[in-house]
């Protein structure tokens, strides 16, 4: 095997190892140590993926997927079914952003776990299982094995949810078990009409159609889009979002804002788009309708919020909608702006949630009516959420920026007047950004300090501060140098569009 082979298997082995020994490993804070030790050796394997044989721009007319580094072994040879990992430069930055998050993540639990039904390690090795599922998702490139992954997910941040949430866990756990199951219901139709049709479930050799009739892919794409729409979550699906967001401990939201999501936009770019190319041809005027029906309900619904961490759990309702939004364009801007904009809103938003999360085990609440004032009492914390605030609203110079941006200028390329009209509309929902999180600063942060808020301490732990910093770090170097993610993600773009007819 090559190194990058070894690295590939790795990305995936080392979290899963690492969960088994934080199970087993004697004493709690050994076992959290542990956790956070193979995350970080995992996000490790994942920095040197980057390039390998093909380059940053290496890239040919065909085929549509050209992995950097790939492992491509026999696994149930009678089902013609193979164990295909394989990294570009579509799901390269997703890979290493995750990698990231689940590592802050562990090293946040050294610190504090949250109260709730089991110990330190167990949470740590529940993140780490949801690791290997979602770097697995995004690697895999056999589509049993794909969904394979895509399921590993739900029943550890099942029990993240139910285990260490809020008053309200388990409902909101229940909930959001029962939407991904039926994604998953979707999820396995679309993939057996796909594999039984094509006769193989290489997602190399699927993209572009592989000679699917035009209704095998009509019909392929509408079960795959509904799957991975209730992932992303689109529009009316998302219901599930904002009750599991606002239960779930600190990094159970910051893993499911950050990367979970990107798992239905990701699948919709790679599988989707990708092996139906007719059905997404067929159905983008609908997907970017919807698309902008999130932007706007999303924006209208965080107006009228009084919960900080439900107000950000909307939020990404909104900013998803502008992932979605250029996706449907299906034009290389328009991916372009998806695929940065998935990035920008893991890092902003697990951000945001870290910040929503110190608050509230400061002031004990998170009704914004109780929270004003934090300016006076807390600088350094009113300070940074103000700067994950205006990076989240979009401001130039900031990673929020490039996608919402590059989506309605791809609407706006793509023309027409519903093209042009979308695109007005997802510029009033940027709008509408603006708006609701300005007024989340003026009613959190100014004001006089409420008896909530009065009491708090200014300092910030060295802790927080290491979890923190790296985002911080991120959401300006994205914001400045988009080329860091759109780089990479050029020479697929451009070839995932060379086989869309």
């Amino acid at each position: 095997m090559t190194f990058g082979q070894v690295l590939l298997v790795a990305v995936v082995a080392v979290p899963a190892l690492g969960a088994l020994a934080t199970a087993v490993v004697p004493g709690d804070r050994a076992g959290r140590v542990v956790g956070t030790v193979a995350a970080a050796l995992t996000l490790l394997a994942t920095l040197p993926l980057v390039g390998g044989d093909h380059g940053w721009f290496g890239y040919g007319p065909r085929p549509a997927v050209q992995p950097w580094h790939q492992v491509d072994l026999q696994w149930v040879p009678g089902l013609d079914l193979r164990f295909h990992l394989g990294v570009d430069g579509i799901s390269w930055p997703l890979v290493v952003l995750t990698a990231l998050l689940t590592l802050l993540c562990c090293a946040y639990t050294l610190w504090r776990v949250p109260p709730g039904g089991g110990s330190g390690r167990a949470l740590v090795a529940l993140l780490l299982v949801v690791e290997v599922g979602i770097l697995g998702t995004f690697l895999a490139l056999d589509l049993v094995l794909f969904f394979l992954f895509f399921e590993v997910v739900l029943l550890p941040m099942y029990a993240v949810i139910a285990g260490w949430g809020g008053a309200d866990r388990r409902r909101a756990a229940r909930k959001f078990a029962l939407y991904t199951l039926f994604g998953s219901v979707l999820l396995l139709v679309g993939v057996y009409v796909v594999v039984a049709a094509a006769g193989t479930a290489d997602l190399v050799a699927l993209t572009g159609g592989a000679g699917l009739s035009r209704g095998t892919q009509l019909a392929a794409f509408t079960l795959l889009a509904l799957a991975f729409a209730v992932k992303s979550p689109l529009w009316p699906l998302h219901s599930w979002l904002p009750d599991a967001h606002t239960q779930a401990p600190t990094v159970g939201s910051v893993i499911l804002a950050g990367v979970l999501l990107k798992m239905g936009t990701y699948g919709m770019i790679r599988v989707a788009v990708g092996v139906a190319p007719e059905g997404a041809r067929w159905a983008a005027p609908v997907l970017g309708v919807l698309a902008v029906a999130a932007i706007l309900i999303g924006g209208l619904v965080c107006l009228a919020q009084d919960d900080l961490k439900r107000l950000i759990a909307y939020s990404s309702v909104g900013h998803m909608g502008f992932v979605l939004l250029g996706i449907a364009t299906l034009t290389a801007t328009g991916l372009q702006a998806a695929l940065i904009g998935n990035i920008a809103h893991g890092v902003i938003t697990a951000l945001l949630f870290f910040l929503a999360g110190a608050v509230k085990d400061r002031a004990h609440t998170g009704s914004l009516a109780e929270l004003s004032g934090l300016r006076e009492t807390a600088p350094r914390l009113a300070g940074l959420l103000g700067f994950a605030a205006v990076a989240s609203l979009g401001l130039p110079g900031l990673a929020g920026f490039w996608g919402e941006a590059f989506a309605v200028v791809a609407a706006v390329q793509r023309g027409g007047p519903l093209w042009l009209t979308l695109a007005v509309l997802a510029a009033l929902g940027g709008a509408l950004t603006a708006a609701y999180f300005l007024r989340l600063l003026r009613r959190v942060s100014h004001g006089r300090p409420s008896p909530a808020v009065a009491g708090l301490a200014p300092g910030v732990a060295g802790a927080e501060l290491t979890a923190w910093a790296p985002l911080v770090l991120l959401a300006l170097a994205v914001g400045l140098a988009p080329a860091l993610v759109l780089s990479y993600a050029s020479g697929p773009v451009e070839a995932l569009l060379g086989v869309v007819p």
